[in-house]
């Protein structure tokens, strides 16, 4: 499997492709690598149009591997509407699965694609920042930098 590291306003991010799609985004990584294929190019570009605030979705393959649960949760999360926020109660109600709301987290902290499929725009009750895989302060940036965005 083909995978690029690459340097972001977050760190380095590692991406990962099998099959001609993306299937993974990893936090972190050892060095910046040339991209080997084109998807992986296109999907730094991106990546990158993002971080610069000149890209608000991705339009990139997309295969992430998990349950149907997990799956159910990580399309709600593609509604999610950039610059805004939903609350793990409101995602569990948009899969039908209204009391599902730690599962629904279980499942968001699973997600293969951050980023790509934007769990960091989930919060807590009363808006308080919860739970993230790359941690809180990414979190916030995202949502900041989103947020700022849109506004504009």
């Amino acid at each position: 499997m083909p995978a690029f590291t690459m340097q972001s306003p977050i760190g380095l991010l590692t991406i990962e492709e099998t099959d001609g799609a993306i299937t993974a985004l990893r936090f972190g990584g050892e060095t910046v690598s040339p991209p080997p294929t084109p998807l992986l190019q296109h999907a730094a570009q991106q990546l990158t149009e993002y971080f610069a605030a000149r890209r608000r979705t991705f339009a990139l393959p997309l295969r992430p591997q998990g349950t149907a649960f997990q799956q159910a949760a990580w399309s709600a999360l593609c509604d999610i509407p950039y610059g805004q926020t939903r609350t793990y109660a409101q995602q569990a109600a948009a899969i039908g699965r209204p009391k599902a709301c730690r599962a629904v987290g279980m499942a968001n902290h699973c997600n293969p694609l951050p980023l790509f499929i934007p769990c960091h725009r989930v919060i807590g009750a009363g808006g308080k920042l919860t739970g993230y895989a790359g941690g809180l302060a990414i979190k916030r940036f995202l949502l900041e930098l989103e947020q700022a965005a849109a506004s504009e």
